[in-house]
């Protein structure tokens, strides 16, 4: 039986000649998607804005495409429509978007850029006459993640629980705020809009939410300051970066469906799946999301037992009156 699964790293095929998901000859140039949604480059005014590639070079939001053959992206375009609708509702929409929309949504962009970053690896190592050294380990991230997007073509079922998790906040953002990061390394992904935001881990199995299960039991049920959300994402960038684990996943497939089921995290070294937590290096993440605010990372863990925060206080509840001196 023929794979259901197309993987572009075998031989990384990555020309606009080919459909960037199913790996189909394309007829026209034209057969593109947008990376990033065209409703929120225009409502944020994104398409001319600079985005900042791993090479240095500076390209705009717009820039961004990828070779797309017509009937997936309508499957996209239906997928967009979704989630836009949820998203320009708010809050209450969008937590009620199952989680493999979302997850397909975040990793269409995150792939996205993945995709981009490597067309330019590929160009610049053909004009330096040099091969092109790519991380073994990020190729099984990215394949691994090329296919679960594949998901929106393939009818596919992940076993026992999802690799990926998407965590929906109600946010206080002022109508024009937006703010949006990714970490491709790690496989991490945020978005801030609206009345809302959310933080995807793309390949964890769900761990993420076990390791900061005390904070978000904290915050169930809160509508939080966009400083409070922040501080969050930096909890959750710094542990993607402590998470110590290649995830391996299993496909089998069969003539209805792809099953997809996670292997272990737990190996045989015993070694805990996130490193050390090191408050020096956590506070200057945090003074990185921080930057609206200007709080120092002298600030921010002046007492290194307790480093600075306006999600807890000293009794580890949640803060609701916030007193943000350089808010």
């Amino acid at each position: 039986m023929a794979s259901k699964l197309y993987n572009p790293f075998v031989d990384f095929k990555f020309e606009n000649e080919y459909c960037f998901l199913t790996g189909e000859h394309l007829q026209s140039k034209d057969e593109q998607v947008q990376v990033f949604p065209l409703w929120m480059m225009r409502q944020f005014d994104l398409e001319e804005k600079p985005f900042k590639m791993l090479d240095e070079n500076i390209v705009t939001y717009k820039s961004l495409k990828l070779p797309c053959a017509a009937d997936t992206a309508g499957l996209f375009e239906t997928l967009e429509k979704e989630v836009e609708t949820a998203m320009q509702a708010g809050y209450d929409a969008v937590n009620a978007l199952p989680e493999l929309r979302l997850f397909q949504w975040v990793a269409k962009i995150l792939y996205g850029v993945v995709f981009n970053e490597i067309q330019s690896g590929v160009r610049q190592a053909f004009l330096s006459g040099e091969p092109m050294n790519f991380s073994q380990a990020l190729v099984h991230k990215f394949r691994n993640l090329h296919y679960m997007l594949q998901s929106l073509t393939v009818p596919m079922e992940f076993e026992h629980r999802n690799p990926f998790s998407v965590l929906v906040l109600p946010v206080d953002n002022a109508p024009e705020n937006f703010n949006y990061r990714d970490e491709i390394n790690t496989l991490i992904f945020s978005f801030r809009m609206k009345d809302f935001a959310i933080i995807a881990t793309l390949q964890d199995n769900g761990t993420h939410a076990i390791y900061h299960q005390e904070v978000l039991a904290a915050v169930a049920g809160k509508k939080l300051h966009a400083i409070q959300f922040e501080e969050i994402c930096a909890r959750y960038f710094y542990s993607a970066y402590l998470f110590n684990r290649l995830p391996e996943y299993t496909y089998m497939e069969t003539p209805a469906k792809v099953y997809v089921e996670p292997m272990p995290l737990n190996d045989w070294t015993l070694k805990p799946i996130f490193d050390n937590w090191q408050v020096k290096t956590y506070g200057q993440v945090l003074e990185n999301f921080w930057k609206p605010w200007g709080y120092t990372l002298f600030e921010i863990i002046k007492n290194p037992e307790k480093p600075m925060s306006f999600l807890l206080d000293e009794t580890g509840r949640f803060r609701e009156d916030l007193d943000l001196a350089k808010a």
